[in-house]
């Protein structure tokens, strides 16, 4: 009898225990977190001294703003597709009232090499047509290369010697390929490679090829969020022919060519190079570099058509019969304050 008892006072204790534990508070198991949002926004904006590209410069050596916005979207950790709207201020033989340049394209990512591929667009909106009739030039010409409504007006800020002339739509397009390899916290390279078939509208191709090295600086060297980085490239774009526009020189009565760039100059093509120095804070970039090409005077006028070119003497060739010259390709130093906002980061 007393071992029943026993066993009914334990059986009524573990059912006590029971409802006690069913009515305690129980610990959720953690949120798991939301996965990322796989669209990111950037948007940057620079201001410079000189916008330099590829060792010319397309604001005439005066400053240059800059704003942009780049639309991204990651389908995986390795994979980011993007593309991007951004506009600069120039200063362009045909009078164009800016640079717009609309991009897009696809980044994969292996470890530590970083892949680029896509296509760019220049956009130069607002030019005018300036062609000089009396140096063999019958008019300018559209982007389908025939002549624009209206003709050829004179243009008071090209030079009359040597009859500079500058398209009405100089706007043009490339497709890209780079590559970086990331070797550790301080030190990485790239190669890029650059094609179009007609640069600046002129029929002429061109392929630009450049690589980069890239050391950025311990964070151990500075405090307060500051960076460092040192960067330098070397370039070489690779340039065809031009079409008639350009030609210089006329051929004689028979046919015959007293020129070989009459129906279209021969481009230079050229070495470009830059070095310079960074410092970052947060979103903004201040990077200091200097930039030199191997033209001529001479042969940098030929391409640039610069408004602002000068006679002399030693710079007639048969690429350049009318003497002009200009310091567009020649070495300048830029300073470039710039900010880049990540949406997804900066602003969390």
């Amino acid at each position: 009898m007393k071992k029943i008892a026993h066993s009914l006072v334990l059986a009524a204790g573990l059912a006590s225990s029971s409802v006690m534990a069913a009515d305690m508070a129980v610990k959720a198991p953690p949120a798991a977190a939301p996965p990322p949002n796989p669209w990111d926004v950037v948007v940057t904006a620079a201001l410079m001294n000189d916008y330099n590209f590829r060792g010319i410069t397309q604001s005439n050596h005066k400053p240059s703003t800059q704003a942009g916005f780049e639309l991204r979207y990651n389908s995986s950790p390795s994979l980011q597709w993007y593309g991007g709207l951004s506009g600069e201020s120039i200063s362009f033989p045909n009078n164009a009232a800016a640079e717009i340049d609309l991009y897009a394209g696809v980044r994969p990512t292996f470890d530590k090499l970083a892949l680029d591929f896509g296509g760019w667009y220049y956009w130069y909106p607002g030019g005018q047509c300036f062609g000089a009739a009396a140096f063999g030039v019958g008019g300018c010409f559209d982007a389908g290369g025939g002549p624009p409504a209206g003709g050829a007006v004179p243009n008071p800020n090209l030079q009359p010697f040597g009859g500079n002339v500058a398209l009405r739509d100089v706007s043009f397009w490339e497709v890209y390929g780079k590559a970086t390899y990331t070797f550790n916290d301080q030190w990485a390279a790239g190669i890029q490679e650059w094609y179009s078939p007609s640069v600046l509208n002129s029929g002429a191709r061109g392929w630009y090829t450049t690589g980069n090295v890239t050391f950025t600086a311990p964070s151990a060297w500075f405090s307060n969020g500051l960076g460092m980085y040192v960067s330098g490239d070397v370039g070489y774009w690779s340039l065809g022919t031009s079409n008639i526009f350009y030609g210089v020189g006329s051929p004689d009565v028979q046919g015959n060519l007293l020129n070989p760039n009459a129906f279209g100059v021969k481009y230079t093509s050229y070495a470009t190079w830059d070095l310079g120095v960074g410092f970052t804070y947060k979103v903004l970039t201040l990077d200091l570099r200097y930039y030199d090409t191997n033209l001529t005077k001479a042969q940098c006028n030929v391409f640039t058509s610069a408004q602002n070119a000068t006679f002399s003497p030693g710079n007639i060739t048969l690429q350049n019969p009318g003497g002009l010259g200009t310091n567009w390709c020649s070495a300048a130093f830029v300073a470039k304050l710039s900010a880049a906002v990540d949406f997804n980061t900066n602003l969390k």
